[in-house]
């Protein structure tokens, strides 16, 4: 018999294009939060700024403190024609860049930029990401200052609307903590918390750890194998310090519970507990070190959790990696009934969208 959960087909749903949201809500804290109990499989309906009353004092709230870089650039072709280049890395140094374009420019062909930046199409012997060559240095300093938010395609931004909103999505797309810059996508379930909402947090004796993963553009990739298991996961880059260990340590010693907001959040401390934790008798990990390195960890239905014991998530995409991952958490039928009753109150889906919360 079949397996239900490793099927693409089983993590698909009908969303209305009137809830994917297009702008963020008035106010980071005034999204809605559905809250999901795994253990009784209810569901209670909530404003994100209420948010200090679902945690509890010892508490260990883990968050991913990356920053999105603008990574979004417009270009010219010699022709006169538009091209958007969607940077993912840097090869060897700066000057060569991993990339997505749109639409396909041949090697040897040029695009051209503004303050005389120009670069050369070097490799495209890869169907999706291409190289590019720069004539200039300090392309990161040029995105800062021409640069536009990479939004997911689902965030029309067509024509002039990119150059009208790029203050707002500067700032929206992006969490208040966000200090390390490295992403090329925000770890979006950040970014309903405000400051205050953190030093409320703090008032109430919960701790607030960091890590670091710096979010690729395999956040974007879609799976295309009718079974998720065969699906490969793109590397990404993570850091977990001494400090931020011990605080996560403590609660693990402590029995308090460790709430990951993210799914990038929860990759990584699932990915360091696999790594380095130290197991009880029972097989229960204990402690973690602080460590860095890559990871390619998907998280599917049959995945036992080590460390997270809740979080914080967004509504994702049908059939996306992260939708997976919150089914392996709480189930995937819970997930997807979750799902219709935000759909049937009206919540506002995917990155910019309303949050959940998963205990």
């Amino acid at each position: 018999m079949e397996n239900n959960n490793d099927l693409l087909s089983s993590y698909n749903y009908e969303i209305p294009q009137e809830l994917i949201a297009q702008v963020p809500a008035q106010k980071r804290d005034s999204s809605k939060l559905i809250v999901l109990n795994r253990k009784d499989k209810t569901v209670e309906h909530h404003i994100f700024s209420e948010v200090v009353d679902l945690l509890h004092t010892g508490d260990c709230l883990v968050i991913n403190t990356t920053k999105v870089i603008p990574a979004r650039l417009y270009g010219k072709k010699k022709t006169g024609g538009k091209v958007e280049v969607m940077f993912l890395e840097p090869v060897d140094n700066q000057t060569k860049q991993k990339v997505l374009l749109r639409p396909y420019i041949k090697t040897g062909d040029k695009i051209y930029f503004d303050n005389a930046y120009e670069a050369e199409v070097i490799d495209n012997s890869d169907e999706k990401v291409k190289i590019i060559q720069f004539n200039k240095k300090d392309i990161f300093n040029m995105l800062e200052v021409n640069g536009f938010m990479p939004l997911p395609p689902y965030i029309k931004r067509k024509d002039d609307l990119a150059q009208k909103m790029s203050s707002l999505d500067r700032q929206r797309y992006q969490t208040v903590y966000a200090t390390e810059q490295g992403a090329i996508a925000a770890p979006t379930a950040g970014l309903h918390f405000t400051k205050e909402i953190l030093e409320k947090l703090k008032q109430k004796n919960i701790q607030i750890a960091e890590i670091i993963l710096h979010v690729g553009w395999g956040t974007f990739k879609p799976i295309q194998t009718d079974k998720i298991s065969q699906h490969k996961m793109l590397p990404e880059n993570y850091i977990l310090t001494e400090e931020n260990a011990k605080k996560i340590n403590d609660a693990l010693n402590n029995k308090n519970r460790i709430i990951a907001v993210g799914t990038t959040t929860v990759r990584t401390l699932e990915t360091i507990a696999n790594i380095n934790g130290t197991k009880d008798k029972n097989g229960n990990v204990t402690s973690i070190k602080p460590s860095s390195g890559s990871t390619d960890i998907f998280i599917y239905p049959g995945y036992e959790f080590k460390i997270v014991k809740a979080m914080f998530t967004n509504l994702h995409l049908p059939c996306s990696t992260p939708l997976m991952m919150a089914s392996a958490f709480a189930g995937r039928e819970f997930i997807l009934s979750a799902y219709k009753q935000a759909i049937e109150n009206k919540y506002r889906f995917f990155s910019y969208g309303d949050s959940m919360f998963i205990r």
